[in-house]
């Protein structure tokens, strides 16, 4: 079993910075893919961000490069999503997603993933 638990999310202002964390805990090998997702109500939820646990190949979704980033420490089987100069859009809850899949191009689908934390909210001001 898989345990995924988020962290960091708060209330910002727009410009302000955030950093969440997601520590995955358990059977850490049954997966290689940890992303990040975010779900504002009525609408479905977005992948954001990715990495390759064992490769460390990450990708960030085209409209969030150059704010948004993604790393991880293998080390803590903790990723991290660094969040810059957040803009009120930016507000939604954030999950941590695991799942292991063939297809890099999948990594943004909701689908793609068999294990999920119970997510972060963050909040921006205008």
């Amino acid at each position: 079993q898989l345990l995924l638990a988020e962290s960091g999310g708060g209330s910002v202002r727009a410009g302000e910075s955030l950093r969440l964390s997601c520590a995955a805990s358990g059977d850490t090998t049954s997966t290689n893919w940890m992303t990040w997702f975010r779900q504002v109500p009525g609408s479905e939820r977005e992948g954001v961000a990715t990495v390759h646990t064992r490769d460390d190949i990450t990708h960030v979704r085209d409209f969030l490069k150059g704010r948004f980033t993604i790393s991880q420490d293998a080390a803590k089987s903790t990723i991290y999503l660094q969040m810059n100069s957040l803009k009120p859009d930016d507000a939604a809850m954030y999950y941590c997603a695991a799942g292991s899949f063939k297809f890099e191009g999948f990594w943004y689908l909701p689908n793609s993933y068999d294990h999920w934390g119970p997510g972060v909210r963050v909040t921006v001001s205008s």
